[in-house]
């Protein structure tokens, strides 16, 4: 395998099972802890078996077109013999003229894939070599912006003299927020036209291709700076692809900020764009103003695709590409996945069918890659779970009502049959809430309080809509944009600041404007906490917007999901969500399409749950399964993995919900931080089950006074629950352990408690000094109280056979609390010169059902220690020699 550097044998090992999972099309789960070089071992190992592919498929191709060039049109005359037949019941001859027609068929289509590729590879290649092409291309955009900023400065100019019609021209503007008519459920008629523009050129064939995913922004601009550098950087077809919000170069666009809103106005510039085209062809003069996007050009576009094509480009520097070419990245980088051999996206764009087919993705014999696949069966459950609040449901009622009211003379029979519709479904869903549309959902008080959780059909059936189809309905959203076209209305109308006339006509969206200010006081009088701005946005501007997603969850089969009514307090603080119980089904199109698909992951323990939940019932057979762990590249003594049985005065460690709250087990643990105070240097690191439990444990060391004597060893650092403040805490942390390195003394470094599943636990590196000890304080099992994960763990129980003896609802919660943990102790080693010390405060981590799922190279390691005199005689012992050697 081509590789920058001699790879570890670790890696040779991970690319030669990744090769053959490749070469024979399984499903694989393959897991490399995080500083074994994962990444480049997927890209040298991926790009090895596609170059591979690649070759031999030019040597097929070449002896098909040989043979079709040397074969003879003329049947042989046993061929040709009537009278006999084949198993079929055809005479031979039909079914040899029917082979050679197929064969001839095939060559010809050879030939057309052929001379394509060659005109590709052969256009490539000159914009590679020939830097004269982007000087000549550039001067011309230059030109062109010029001559656009005189004929603005000339318009301008003019309707400063004209200034007397504007007031018409608002009359007009108005015709862009009345729905088109929409014909028939049936029909194919709206359809995006975004293609219909371009030449044959976009219809090229998709090659055979890997998709890679991970979770994050950083984390895909990481994979592709991994790519640059590897043996491959140079020849591989790469391109990135993100949401408009990263990719967006347009700053009238951009300013929206919330996600939302700028799909929203993106599609409807390009709409706008494609209605101005039709209404020039079709010789109507309208005077109609709609914005079309300046960046949306197809010539500009074609060359941005080349450019990602010619070279391995990261989202940042095809932003900069597309701000510099004048072209959208969010289109021309669609635009390059026919030809790309490597595509980088997020996992969202992956797993969401609709999403995944409006970016032109084919998964049909290719290869997907998802790094990072920890997450992946949660992230199935909230791509495709939705939550809606009461105050969602009552303000998209008023907007809808106002809208209906406005234009229900322009507005055709089936539009308003489908607005009446979903007027019906929003009012029977307050109602299930125990509310009234037509009054303040912040000020109507809820009887029964408490959580619910439905089957869809029982929901549909109780709130009286099972006679509505929401097939229909969801289609008909997706299809006359109202959300869009109610976020206009709303935007125009319905903000405190909007001047609206006081003719007859708008004196009716006085209420909208009324009911909306009513909401926003309502929620501040009952003590609401503040919500993000942008969620705020979209709560006032455009709640049909997630009432829609909600709507398209309630269309999955009634075994798959649940419906929770949340009441609470008020209807406006009440809550429908739906869960989706069983990610497989989304999953299944993955697998079944794919020629292959790896999941891969620093920490994929437990795997059983990635087989038996995600791929088994997606339908994948287990002789498809192939999986792969492999160890760490540090030497054995530099990982000392402890489980404590007991602390300093033998009390023994049970971090029950019942026995951990007692004094003396709060006392045990602050002794047990005070002894490894003393001993390790640099950073440690201590991981509570919750942020509740922290605060409780900090508030009883504070009393006590063991807080002074720890922080006069560490300075303390505690984990912050706003995600803007993580870095500057880290900062912090970063700065002290390096300042007491440097100055010696009392002070040895500093302690961060952190939290199992918060900021800290997954994502951020605590190499070298940061984390000498990494310190799990109990099991993080998650609340079993929950309705979500109670009514989960009956669908286990109902669907899944018994594990080992194990119900499976028991297993669920058994690989949740020991993912987490995984993931947490994954902190520490993050390179092969790393070292440091791993303690689980808990005696149950010694039983094999829990110790087992401990990832495998730190299980081969670690010690059960059943006093902590042994344990700290360890870590002494550990920290003598590795001074020694430091």
């Amino acid at each position: 395998f081509p590789f920058p550097y001699t790879p570890y044998r670790i890696q040779e090992q991970f690319m030669e099972a990744l090769y053959g999972t490749l070469e024979a099309g399984r499903v694989g789960i393959f897991e490399s802890p995080t500083g074994t070089g994962k990444s480049l071992s997927l890209i040298c190992g991926a790009l090895s078996w596609l170059r591979d592919w690649e070759e031999k498929r030019r040597q097929e191709e070449a002896r098909l077109l040989a043979l079709g060039a040397g074969g003879q049109d003329k049947l042989t005359p046993q061929q040709a013999r009537p009278g006999s037949a084949d198993t079929a019941g055809q005479p031979d001859w039909v079914t040899a003229f029917v082979q050679k027609k197929e064969e001839r068929n095939m060559v010809d289509r050879l030939k057309e894939e052929q001379i394509r590729r060659k005109k590709r590879e052969d256009r490539l290649e000159k914009i590679r070599h020939n830097v004269h092409l982007k000087y000549a291309a550039k001067r011309k955009r230059c030109e062109e912006d010029e001559a656009k900023r005189l004929l603005q400065l000339s318009k301008e100019a003019l309707s400063q003299r004209a200034g007397e019609g504007a007031v018409d021209q608002l009359d007009h503007n108005e015709e862009e927020l009345i729905l088109a008519e929409y014909e028939s459920d049936d029909e194919e008629k709206v359809v995006s036209r975004l293609e219909e523009d371009d030449d044959d050129d976009l219809e090229e064939e998709h090659v055979t291709k890997i998709y890679y995913c991970s979770r994050t922004h950083s984390q895909l601009s990481q994979f592709v700076r991994e790519v640059q550098k590897s043996p491959f950087g140079k020849n591989t077809r790469l391109v990135t692809l993100g949401s408009r919000q990263n990719l967006c170069v347009n700053e009238e666009v951009r300013r929206l900020g919330a996600l939302q809103l700028i799909n929203d106005r993106c599609m409807e510039m390009q709409k706008n764009k494609h209605e101005k085209k039709s209404d020039e062809n079709e010789g109507k003069k309208r005077r109609v103003s709609r914005t079309v996007c300046p960046f949306y050009s197809y010539e500009q576009m074609q060359f941005l695709r080349d450019e990602v094509l010619v070279e391995v480009k990261d989202i940042e520097q095809l932003v900069s590409l597309g701000r510099e070419t004048k072209a959208c990245p969010y289109y021309g980088s669609r635009f390059a996945i026919p030809a790309a051999q490597l595509v980088v996206l997020p996992y969202q764009m992956l797993l969401h069918e609709p999403t995944r087919n409006a970016a032109g993705i084919k998964l049909k014999d290719q290869v997907v890659i998802i790094d990072e696949a920890h997450n992946l069966t949660d992230t199935i459950t909230c791509i495709h779970s939705a939550e809606v609040s009461g105050s969602q449901l009552c303000c998209a009622h008023s907007q809808l009502s106002q809208y209906m009211e406005r234009y229900r003379k322009r507005l055709k029979a089936k539009n308003l049959m489908y607005i009446k519709q979903m007027l019906y479904l929003l009012e029977q869903f307050v109602a299930m809430l125990g509310g009234n549309v037509n009054q303040n959902p912040g000020c109507q008080a809820v009887s029964q309080t408490g959580t619910v959780l439905k089957s869809i059909n029982d929901f549909l059936f109780q709130s009286q809509t099972d006679n509505i189809n929401l097939f229909k309905v969801q289609r008909y959203c997706e299809k006359s944009l109202i959300s869009r076209k109610l976020f206009a209305f709303v935007e125009r109308y319905g903000g405190p600041a909007s001047a609206v006339k006081t003719n007859k006509e708008n004196q009716k969206l006085a209420g909208l404007q009324n009911f909306l200010l009513t909401l926003q006081q309502g929620s501040d009088e009952e003590g609401d906490p503040p919500m993000e701005a942008e969620h705020d946005q979209l709560q006032t501007a455009s709640p049909l917007m997630q009432i829609e997603g909600f709507l398209s969850a309630l269309t999955n089969a009634n075994q798959d999901g649940r419906v929770i009514l949340n009441r609470q307090g008020t209807v406006g603080q009440s809550s429908l969500k739906f869960l989706l119980l069983n990610p497989a089904v989304h999953f299944a199109k993955v697998v079944e399409e794919c020629r292959a698909v790896i999941l891969a992951g620093g920490t994929m323990q437990p795997v059983a749950a990635f087989r038996e939940e995600l791929l088994c019932c997606a339908g994948v057979d287990p002789a498809r399964i192939v999986e792969f762990s492999c160890g760490h590249v540090i030497p054995p003594e530099n990982i000392l993995p402890i489980i404590l049985c007991s602390g300093p005065s033998n009390q023994q460690l049970e971090f029950t919900y019942q026995t951990r709250d007692l004094p003396q087990m709060m006392d045990e643990t602050g002794r047990i931080l005070c002894n490894l105070c003393n001993v390790i240097p640099g950073g440690v690191v201590c991981f509570f089950p919750s942020y509740e439990y922290e605060k409780q444990v900090y508030g009883h060391w504070e009393k006590t006074g063991l807080l002074s004597r720890l922080a006069a060893k560490k300075k303390i650092f505690q984990e912050p629950k706003k995600a803007n403040q993580v870095e500057q805490v880290l900062v912090e942390y970063a700065k002290c352990i390096k300042r007491c390195s440097q100055t010696g003394g009392q002070m040895t470094g500093a302690l961060l408690f952190s939290v199992v599943g918060g900021k800290m636990s997954e994502g951020i590196n605590f190499s070298d000094d940061l984390g000498r000890c990494v310190i799990m304080v109990g099991m993080p099992y998650p609340n079993i109280r929950s309705p979500e994960l109670q009514e989960k763990m009956t669908w286990l129980d109902k669907t899944m056979p018994r594990a080992a003896g194990q119900a499976p609802s028991r297993v669920l919660i058994e690989n949740l609390c020991m993912k987490a943990v995984n993931q947490s102790i994954g902190r520490a080693i993050r390179h092969q010169k790393d070292f440091a010390s791993v303690l689980l405060l808990d005696h149950r981590y010694a039983r094999p059902a829990i110790f087992n799922k401990l990832p495998q190279w730190i299980r081969e390691r670690t010690q059960v220690k059943p006093a902590f005199g042994s344990a700290f005689a360890e870590l002494r012992k550990v920290r003598t020699c590795l001074s020694y050697v430091l």
